[in-house]
């Protein structure tokens, strides 16, 4: 008997497509979501919409033998209705943190029967994630860090306790500036001046989205603070820095050094 054909695969969450890439399934899949932006070639995927706006339309276009979803997927609906389709659909918990991770890698591992692959995949985060503890722990004075999720001027959201971007911040080896709410809530003013970040934290496409440095800190308040007077911003990857995906130890690391090499004449060195 030949060998049974690995089935075809739709991944929803640019996480999961990520992962999915990272076992050397890569060529199993026929279509993503348009959070799929990493690595370059699942831009190049049939897509079936944005992970919180999927239509089960579009994924049974596509004729997929398995779904692979987050639990983000919205809405729901759409995943039933492919499943009464006879399309079977794994929904994939969007656990953050270290070991939400390794367990979602190897998680999908097993449903693609890579258990080994995946194995390795852990590995190799778990060794960028010692190298991220160890920056992080040579960050003598935690720096006051405040995340800005922009998608333009007119969309600017800062991040309060309890969210992702604070979980990056503090295994970084910094202190979440912004604690005086839950969640995400608009920038103003009043509030970043409050708040007197030493470090202002965006994503790549934000920080582009708002023309760079110059863009940033014309936003209302940005200036007054520490971080803007001594032009303090660390920018990261999307989806390294917020998918909690197999490059999340690179990018702890990546701010980790950052905050490490702050001059001692910052403010939260004083």
């Amino acid at each position: 008997m030949g060998q049974e054909a690995a089935p075809s695969l739709v991944t929803i969450g640019g996480t999961i497509t990520e992962i999915v890439y990272a076992l050397g399934a890569g060529e199993q899949i026929v279509a993503v979501d348009a959070s799929s932006v990493y690595p370059a070639e699942a831009q190049e995927k049939a897509q079936v919409g944005y992970m919180r706006q999927v239509s089960s339309e579009g994924i049974l276009s596509v004729a997929p033998d398995l779904v692979l979803a987050s639990s983000a997927t919205r809405p729901s609906v759409a995943l039933e209705q492919v499943r009464s389709a006879g399309v079977a659909v794994e929904v994939i918990d969007d656990v953050e943190g270290v070991e939400g991770a390794i367990a979602r890698i190897r998680t999908i591992a097993a449903m693609l029967n890579r258990e080994a692959a995946g194995e390795a995949v852990v590995a190799t985060l778990e060794e960028d994630m010692a190298a991220a503890r160890a920056a992080a722990a040579g960050v003598q004075a935690p720096p006051r860090a405040l995340f800005i999720y922009a998608r333009g001027s007119g969309t600017l959201q800062v991040a309060g306790r309890n969210t992702s971007a604070e979980t990056m911040i503090e295994l970084a080896g910094g202190q979440n500036a912004m604690q005086q709410f839950e969640g995400f809530r608009p920038l103003t003013a009043e509030g970043v001046v409050g708040a007197a970040p030493d470090v202002l934290v965006l994503l790549d496409r934000g920080f582009e989205s708002l023309g760079g440095a110059p863009g940033l800190l014309d936003q209302p308040g940005l200036q007054a603070t520490p971080a803007g007077a001594e032009g303090h911003i660390a920018t990261i990857d999307d989806l390294k820095f917020l998918g909690f995906g197999p490059r999340m130890g690179e990018a702890v690391l990546t701010l980790a050094q950052y905050f490490e090499s702050l001059p001692e004449t910052s403010a939260h060195r004083r």
